[in-house]
């Protein structure tokens, strides 16, 4: 076998001669890429050149390749997209013949083959009805048989592509906006389609066609090496897996990332992300021209007959000044004539605030000359950019096209230096929709809209830019990001004093909604942690705002009335304190009348006694639903309550989010005994809320034995087998300084799964603690189970006990 350097062919035309030089190309570690994928091309070319001799092909015949096939791009498992072309004068049954004796030792290897048999009438009909096939045939190329009819078809094909364009090039348009809402976009999928994604080799594939329609040209600066990292990737990726796959999974990320000999899936992640981005960017800017194009086109007819027939008069070009510098022409803000980037160092952010404000994209010219040709911002900002750079955040959606056109021409990181360290960082948590940096930008739109609701809208956009910031680096990204807050905060030209308050913000972004679904808002020590560490209602308005925003701007899990109406709670005692008010202590609090009664139902019966109370949604949340079932519990103090409940809340399919616990002593004359009240917060799965009796029914059969939980919570998992994907990461057990005086904080935190909290409520029952209150919080896979535990007789437990609690609940759940 002679090696398969250019120009040269395999001495053996056969299956086994092919299939040999096919793996030994494929083990070759010194040719990855596009030389790899230019030598399959040309191996499995010599090959099917070698079928389509030794078949005998009649005269005016050819094989062709057509799509990837034909752009000499062939990856590890790629199809084979062949086209046996035929001028018609064949007998029929000799061009069938000769396709068996093709296709047939394609299929023999197991190889994939996208094939078809057609004279160039046949061809030009089927590309007229098909877009995809008209795709494909603009990357026709001749493998063997006859080179002149396939140039002939070639020259058809684009000319009709070329005439058809004003009807194609719209038909074509509404196909890659239909895959993208189908398949997601590429620069933020976690387990990302290289091919078919926004941003992915598809839409490279697109920007040629439109190129070869002399409509429109896309912007060619790192498109081409967008597209060689995408294909390295997906050949990297057959080869991890064996397997024709164009999805990115997560279990096969470090494979592929070692096979191109990166660090980590991390930076595999960020490569593809960066490909995808100019993809990306190149595709909004050539539809925009096509449109821009199409229209006008459309438009010269009418014009012609309203000048008049012998009028060669221009229409006049339209331009409408948006602000100093900047004007609208075509639907773009671009630079006015007068513009002088050179001696105006605030002309980029103006540009851009002026784009975004009247919602319109900024062109690629007039970004590309502000990149060239801008003067350095001075530092710290004068106040005229910083009020721009304001503006700019504040104009909600739009925002984003606009930001991202800077970014493309490097812009963004001239203005913010820290800005690169998390330019296409992804994040591994799934709750999260966005890469950092775009997770940052979105988070600014949604604060846009709560502008209304602080003191400080400038501080609060410019706080939803940065909250994140710190992502970049290594450790707790809230400490560092408060560093690089500040910084970035001096350097946009904010005061000392304002400074401060957004490095708190960023520092503190998290503080909320954390306490708020972690902790227990009753107790003095919560409230009172949260005022010292916020200072001022200012802060604390602008963080209430931030919460949201960053909640709302990270994914449909991570917000909803629940979570609103606890922390809209804790903002309010907060508040309070700020303010001066005292802080109540619960140890005073007296039950309600509701729990009054019914313990004193559960101490006559001897049983328990349930109520269900569905409580209204939280005005200022997002969404219709209710934040939540309060299910009220009452029975005589005895063992193993809180996994009996938190086992037939599970079987029933009720979340639970919160629960209260508390030894009710009843008043004389009423009866004499301890009684048991448990406050839950529930909310259901999906379907309706079970009815009370049945819950009550299947309580009573938890407490007596009757009922065995635990191997009906089994029986559920097994019948709902986990999908295949990365191992969870083990449960961890932790004493959280919470700096409470009622109660010991053990936080467990582990993968989320039915009846978690009653695996917990059991590995407690044996430990000698009293429960006080859970309090549950839920992030897509993730849960933090909050517990406030004391000794039997109230008390705190001593240091070592309470380390010894949290490292047997952990084996427990080991």
């Amino acid at each position: 076998m002679t090696n398969l350097e250019a120009g040269e062919e395999t001495e053996d035309t056969g299956p086994d001669g092919y299939a040999a030089a096919r793996l030994l190309l494929l083990q070759e570690k010194e040719r990855p890429g596009p030389p790899r994928r230019a030598a399959l091309a040309r191996l499995t070319d010599d090959w099917l050149a070698g079928l389509f001799a030794a078949a005998a092909p009649p005269r005016g015949t050819a094989l062709v390749a057509v799509g990837g096939y034909g752009r000499a791009e062939l990856s590890p498992r790629s199809d084979l997209d062949l086209l046996l072309l035929h001028d018609g004068t064949a007998d029929k049954a000799a061009v069938a013949a000769l396709a068996d004796r093709i296709w047939y030792p394609v299929w023999d290897l197991g190889l994939a083959l996208d094939h078809s048999v057609r004279t160039p009438a046949e061809a030009r009909a089927t590309a007229g009805e098909d877009l995809k096939a008209h795709l494909g045939l603009l990357d026709a190329r001749t493998v063997a048989g006859d080179a002149g009819l396939v140039a002939a078809l070639r020259t058809t094909v684009l000319a009709d592509w070329r005439n058809q364009a004003p009807r194609r090039l719209p038909e074509l348009d509404a196909l890659c906006r239909e895959r993208a809402e189908r398949v997601g976009e590429l620069q933020y999928l976690l387990e990302p389609d290289l091919k078919e994604a926004r941003g992915g080799l598809r839409d490279a594939q697109v920007l040629r066609a439109v190129a070869a329609s002399w409509v429109a040209d896309a912007p060619r600066e790192g498109l081409d090496t967008a597209r060689r990292r995408l294909l390295d990737a997906r050949d990297a990726l057959h080869l991890a897996t064996g397997r024709a796959t164009d999805r990115l999974a997560l279990q096969e990320q470090d494979a592929v990332a070692a096979g191109l000999g990166l660090l980590d899936a991390d930076t595999l992640l960020r490569e593809v992300y960066e490909a995808a981005r100019t993809i990306s960017y190149a595709t909004d800017v050539t539809w925009r021209e096509v449109n821009r194009v199409l229209k006008a086109r459309s438009a010269r007819p009418r014009l012609r007959s309203l000048l008049g027939r012998g009028g060669g008069a221009k229409a006049p070009v339209e331009r409408t000044p948006l602000a100093e510098g900047v004007v609208e022409m075509d639907g773009e803000a671009v630079l006015a004539l007068s513009a002088r980037p050179e001696r105006d160092p605030v002309l980029p952010l103006r540009a851009a605030a002026a784009a975004a404000q009247s919602a319109l994209p900024i062109s690629l010219h007039a970004v590309r000359r502000l990149a060239a040709a801008a003067r350095p911002l001075p530092v710290p900002w004068p106040a005229e950019a910083r009020e721009e750079l304001v503006t700019l955040l504040g104009a909600g959606e739009a925002t984003v096209p606009v930001w991202e056109a800077l970014e493309a021409e490097g812009l963004i990181t001239r203005l913010l230096p820290d800005w690169e360290r998390v330019r296409c960082r992804p994040q591994r948590n799934p709750v999260h929709t966005w890469t950092v940096d775009r997770h940052l930008v979105e988070t600014a739109v949604r604060a846009s809209s709560l502008t209304r609701r602080v003191g400080r809208p400038d501080l609060l956009l410019v706080a939803a830019l940065l909250h994140d910031i710190g992502k970049g680096w290594p450790g707790d990204h809230s400490v560092a990001g408060e560093t690089i807050a500040r910084d970035l905060a001096a350097r946009i030209g904010f005061d000392r004093t304002d400074t401060a308050v957004i490095a708190t913000a960023v520092r503190h972004h998290l503080l909320l909604v954390e306490t708020a679904t972690r902790r227990d808002l009753d107790d003095p020590a919560t409230v009172q942690s949260v005022a010292t560490a916020v200072g001022t209602l200012g802060t604390l308005e602008l963080l209430h705002a931030l919460t949201e925003a960053d909640a709302l701007a990270t994914g449909p899990a991570a917000w909803s009335s629940w979570r609103a109406s606890l922390v809209a709670d804790l903002v309010k005692r907060v508040a309070g304190v700020l303010a001066g008010a005292p802080l109540p202590d619960p140890e005073a609090a007296a039950p309600s009348a509701e729990q009054e009664r019914l313990a004193i139902e559960a101490l006559r019966t001897g049983e328990p006694v349930l109520a269900l109370r569905t409580e209204p949604a939280v005005a200022e949340s997002e969404g219709p639903e209710p934040i939540g079932v309060e299910l009220l519990i009452a029975l005589p103090d005895q063992p193993g309550v809180l996994p009996a409940v938190a086992g037939v809340l599970a079987l029933h399919r009720l979340t639970v989010r919160a629960a209260d616990l508390r030894a009710v002593e009843l008043p004389t004359g009423l009866g004499s005994g301890s009684v048991l009240v448990l406050d839950w917060r529930v909310a259901a799965e999906y379907g309706s809320l079970p009815e009370a009796a049945r819950l009550r029914a299947d309580l009573v059969r938890a407490l007596d034995g009757s009922l065995d939980i635990p191997a009906r919570l089994a029986e559920r998992e097994a019948a709902y087998p986990r999908r295949r994907g990365l191992a969870a990461p083990p449960p961890r057990v932790t004493v959280a300084a919470a700096d409470s005086r009622l109660a010991t904080v053990i936080e467990v935190r582990a993968q989320d799964a039915p009846g978690l909290l009653h695996r917990i409520g059991r590995a407690l029952e044996g430990a000698a603690v009293r429960v006080r209150s859970a309090h549950v919080s839920t992030l897509g896979a993730n849960a933090v189970d909050t517990l406030y535990v004391t000794r039997p007789d109230g008390s705190l437990l001593p240091d070592e006990e309470a380390i010894d609690l949290a490292r047997a609940l952990e084996a427990a759940l080991r």
